[in-house]
């Protein structure tokens, strides 16, 4: 057995042992939403307007117990999802969570990300969360993966981060000192680093790093063992992430967690060192904010896509009065003037601003242009373009705009 399929083995193993993730099995949809596995608004943040089609193919490419899988069904009533993985148990758990919710446009296959090519045809979304930086090799899996996204399509991947995961770096090597020739045993691992918590001073910084980050999901072994005892991890950071992503051959979309990536929020009190910051490149910008505010950064998630693909400009007047406008399909709270918006964040809407998203939640039957709303309201077109920032609304260019 080569090192590799020793550690896939291992890794399985693992998995076998601790299906992750641990939530519980529902006999109904699961509740809320994560927009980034809803094809119509990862599409909208990833080129600011709506797709043309729904009726699209997702892979789940290391799909576990299938919480996101699930999600992907639901969140996509028209899509065909696939979901593969190494781990024949954690997957035996993916088909009764989907088969109980009524998620039933799955398919799953016990497969590497290594061997995807033999599931057959391409896909409009690829969701691979929490699996490449577990790879023995991370970008021979990125490799497999990239021919297997459709031209036009989008890729998201999470994978972790060095300077956020400094602390849980020193436990993994600390569990695994103390286990000695019993590693790869998962459940003593577990235990001894439980004691080793139990056991050292309050004051300890693993132990306030823990408290303070990850101890209530912790609670449960399952997550305790892929953040502990896990037998293959590759952090990175912003040099090495983009050694993984130019390897891919696919073109860099930006990070899914912006708000993280703006370099004003650690900076904004100094414009001259904003201002100098203005001649790195945004590689270079990235790196700076990962070692002003490490503790902050303990994964990437980012977007990446197959070319072309055609983004909007509505900078113009005319290009957005032109458009026909939706309300987000990911919104929480609606109908109100003060709901969480599609990343979860409280948002308090105007009258006005209420009134345009009611006209546009009506909107999919009547197709009217934002011209033939503003016609009706008292909202100004920069209003209307600051909803579409905040992906509260989805444009869909006009006819004459989209056929220039």
């Amino acid at each position: 057995m080569s090192d590799s399929q020793t550690v896939s083995a291992a890794v399985a193993k693992l998995y076998d042992t601790y299906p992750f993730p641990p939530e519980p099995l529902l006999d109904e949809p699961p509740p809320g939403y994560n927009w980034r596995w809803n094809w119509v608004a990862a599409y909208n943040f990833c080129t600011g307007q709506k797709p043309q089609k729904q009726n699209v193919r997702i892979l789940d490419a290391g799909c576990g117990s299938g919480v996101g899988t699930e999600y992907l069904v639901h969140l996509n009533p028209q899509a065909q999802v696939v979901g593969i993985d190494l781990s024949a148990g954690t997957l035996a758990v993916a088909k009764e969570r989907c088969q109980r919710s009524g998620a039933d446009r799955v398919e799953f296959h016990h497969l590497s990300i290594y061997d995807v090519a033999q599931v057959l045809g391409e896909f409009d979304l690829i969701n691979c969360v929490g699996v490449l930086h577990h790879l023995p090799d991370p970008i021979r899996g990125i490799q497999a993966l990239a021919p297997k996204l459709a031209p036009g399509g989008l890729m998201h991947i999470f994978v972790y981060a060095e300077l956020g995961r400094w602390e849980i770096q020193l436990m993994q090597k600390a569990i695994a000192l103390l286990q000695g020739d019993r590693r790869g045993d998962y459940k003593d691992g577990v235990q001894v680093g439980r004691q080793i918590f139990a056991a050292l001073p309050e004051n300890n910084r693993l132990v306030k790093r823990e408290k303070e980050r990850w101890s209530l999901e912790n609670q449960k072994d399952e997550c305790f063992a892929d953040m502990y005892v896990h037998p293959q991890e590759v952090d990175y950071n912003i040099e090495t992430l983009f050694e993984l992503i130019d390897a891919s051959g696919l073109e860099f979309l930006g990070f899914s967690n912006p708000r993280q990536w703006q370099l004003e929020r650690l900076l904004g009190k100094a414009p001259d060192l904003v201002e100098r910051a203005e001649g790195l490149s945004d590689r270079e910008k990235y790196r700076l904010i990962e070692l002003l505010d490490p503790e902050s950064v303990t994964h990437y998630e980012f977007f990446l896509a197959r070319p072309p693909l055609p983004k909007a400009d509505w900078s113009q007047d005319a290009a957005l009065l032109a458009a026909i406008p939706e309300r987000s399909p990911c919104m929480d709270g609606w109908p109100s003037q003060c709901l969480f918006n599609y990343d979860y964040q409280i948002t308090n809407l105007s009258a006005a601003e209420f009134e345009f998203i009611q006209a546009c939640d009506a909107n999919a039957s009547q197709q009217r242009t934002v011209q033939e709303i503003l016609a009706e309201l008292t909202l100004k077109v920069d209003q209307v373009r600051s909803l579409v920032d905040q992906q509260l609304i989805l444009l869909t260019p006009g006819q004459s705009i989209a056929q220039s």
